[in-house]
């Protein structure tokens, strides 16, 4: 079968720079790669017919033997695919390391072929803490003492892990790397493969004789008290952060943060809705119609509202700068007091005559419930 046309195979015109020729090889070995293509049979040699053509193309003097004499200028001597250290039909993959190879492991692991992953410092856990204030502290903001349970350095110690007197050695398995590399040799070049050292954990040492406070670990767990700072117009679900008081960090690492998630206790007075209050006032149905003055509850005590007479139920009056500090910036919000008119569930004789006399003298016609037969009895009877 008569070999393609090497521009053909990758794409490129005879007067392709080396910039267009690598260009267009990388794009065609990516996607033909066998690892890309497990499902298709024809990938591995379409791959080995894009690196034969790039092995002649790249090489200024193959090319130029190319250009003159074709196929026979670079003929089976020259480009053998069996001789190519030893990998079969794909090539020689020990030569595209730099160009290939370091793309492609990027695109499938996140780093370079055979790169070296450090086990550096790091960050410790952060920690939620829920705490509880009454409405009064979140609009006045409060300094509370919180107790958190948490990792900390164990004092015996001294956050080593090893029995006072010792110290930990160096791991024998990984030389204090805290890793461990193998090293295998595959039909796609040679894989280095860096595990954590399984001895020590990637600690990069050991403890022969642990700590009997801390059994060898570092670290105990203990309760630490942490005064914070809540500021004014908290609201439930605020999050206030204190930095460096979570978990310790790990081999060196910073520790992480404390987050303390804020509830507001509902008040038994007020509803909160943002930084504006709402109370529930009830006056009577005289109060309503001919006016007064009441006594309103505030968070910083009470205070006088007038009631204009012929005021109507469902009324609401609003007391600006009552409410809530708001939390970003400067200013509180208002507190609105809703007028409840309540209606008295039983009146007396006397009572019932006024109401009667206020009807006739308004043009009422009331049509009150029938007395029923009891009630004419008691009529009749003068009872």
């Amino acid at each position: 079968m008569a070999k393609r046309d090497y521009y053909e195979v990758l794409g490129v015109s005879k007067d392709a720079s080396e910039d267009d020729i690598k260009k267009a090889y990388r794009k065609l070995a990516r996607q033909y790669h066998p690892d890309v293509n497990k499902n298709d049979k024809d990938a591995a040699e379409k791959f080995k017919e894009i690196n034969e053509a790039y092995e002649v193309l790249k090489d200024p003097e193959k090319r130029a033997r190319y250009d003159q004499f074709g196929h026979a200028g670079v003929g089976q001597g020259n480009f053998d695919a069996g001789n190519f250290g030893g990998f079969g039909d794909f090539g020689d993959f020990g030569n595209f390391g730099g160009e290939f190879f370091g793309d492609i492991f990027e695109n499938f692991f996140g780093g370079g072929f055979g790169g070296t992953r450090r086990h550096g410092p790091v960050r410790g856990a952060d920690v939620l803490y829920d705490m509880e204030i009454s409405l009064e502290e979140a609009a006045t903001g409060i300094e509370k003492e919180i107790q958190v349970s948490r990792m900390e350095k164990c004092e015996k110690c001294h956050g080593t892990g090893a029995k006072p007197g010792t110290h930990p050695t160096t791991c024998p398995l990984c030389g204090g790397t805290g890793q461990v590399k193998n090293v295998q040799n595959t039909a796609f070049g040679r894989f280095v493969n860096i595990t954590t050292c399984n001895r020590c954990g990637g600690r990069g040492t050991i403890v022969e004789a642990p700590c009997p406070n801390c059994h060898g670990s570092g670290q105990v767990r203990a309760n630490r008290k942490i005064k914070v700072k809540v500021p004014a117009g908290v609201d439930t679900g605020s999050r206030l952060r204190i930095s460096g008081e979570g978990e310790p960090g790990e081999r060196g690492g910073p520790p992480g943060d404390l987050y303390v998630v804020i509830r507001v206790k509902p008040h038994k007075l007020f509803t909160r809705h943002g930084d504006d209050l709402i109370y529930e006032a009830h006056i009577s149905f005289v109060q309503a119609a001919l006016g007064d003055e009441i006594e309103i509850p505030t968070l910083e005590g009470k205070i006088k509202l007038k009631i204009p007479e012929g005021t109507q139920p469902g009324t609401n009056f609003r007391l600006k700068a009552k409410g809530i500090p708001h939390i970003k910036g400067y200013g509180r919000g208002d507190m609105h007091v809703r007028v409840n008119v309540v209606i008295p569930e039983r009146l007396n004789e006397k009572q019932k005559e006024i109401l009667r006399k206020f009807a006739d003298i308004s043009g009422e016609e009331l049509k009150g419930p029938s007395k029923g037969f009891f009630g004419k009895m008691k009529d009749a009877f003068g009872v």
